[in-house]
């Protein structure tokens, strides 16, 4: 018997029919690392990712196919797909086909980078920037979320307003999930957070640079509460965003502990 008469004969359990009736809601791969090209302003970016991918299987399904879900990882990365908005949908219900299932979810979590210019001196830098991108398909509807979190910096008002000079300041984290009806560049995600802290951080700065950020920060004291209230109302006033959520976490320089706030429209 050749090899492959072999194959044809080996069992394939998974396509069995399960008799216990119960169906599974998610079932696939987690913590699977595999790169990911991303268009970020313009222009495609090779991370390392992080992904989660999985379907919905039916009662009397027996088992998956484990292995599509890495052949189709495979396939986007051999083929050199960067990833937007109408590409991460279409690769989405791609794999859906691949696995037969008519409900799925993938999520990538990866880092990525955009090029400062220091606000004074010029001096160019990256700086890093968590990301996250999410699509599902549940009851025949597929919807797709993109999630930041920027760093930043806050100055406290009440320290400013008591102290005879100088304020207490920390950086914070701005974390934004939107719900994208239409594409939003991660990069206009990352100024939504930047345009509204206290200062914005760069990787490398001259003292001239420097000067300008605490002044910065200075002139523009935010506690956290209005730091998540702004960026919350900027997502408020973008029509390619559906539901979101805003977390903002300063990490206080006076205290041993961290401040928080959330908001999110549903």
């Amino acid at each position: 018997m050749n090899n492959l008469t072999d194959a044809l004969q080996i069992p394939d359990t998974q396509s069995e029919r399960d008799h216990r009736r119960l169906a599974i809601q998610r079932v696939g791969v987690k913590d699977l690392r595999y790169p990911i090209q991303l268009l970020v302003a313009g222009a495609a970016q090779t991370c390392a990712a992080t992904w989660a991918l999985d379907v919905a299987l039916p009662a009397e399904k027996k088992g998956t196919h484990m292995s599509r879900f890495v052949a189709w990882l495979d396939e986007l990365h051999a083929g050199g797909v960067v990833l937007d908005t109408a590409t991460l949908r279409e690769r989405h219900l791609a794999m859906l086909e691949r696995l037969e299932a008519d409900e799925g979810r993938i999520e990538a979590a990866f880092s990525f980078f955009l090029r400062k210019r220091a606000p004074v001196s010029g001096l160019a830098s990256l700086l890093d920037y968590r990301g996250r991108c999410v699509a599902e398909t549940l009851g025949g509807h597929t919807v797709l979320w993109a999630e930041v979190g920027v760093p930043v910096k806050s100055l406290c008002p009440c320290s400013k307003e008591i102290s005879d000079y100088g304020a207490h300041n920390q950086r914070a984290m701005v974390t934004i999930r939107a719900e994208l009806l239409e594409p939003v560049e991660w990069h206009e995600l990352v100024r939504f957070a930047e345009d509204e802290a206290s200062s914005e951080i760069w990787p490398m700065l001259k003292r001239t640079d420097e000067k300008w950020v605490t002044e910065r920060a200075y002139e523009n004291p935010k506690f956290v509460e209005d730091l998540v209230r702004d960026v919350a109302l900027r997502l408020e006033r973008e029509p390619r965003v559906g539901r979101y959520v805003v977390e903002v976490e300063n990490i206080e320089s006076i205290h041993n502990h961290s401040a928080y706030a959330r908001i999110e429209r549903a």
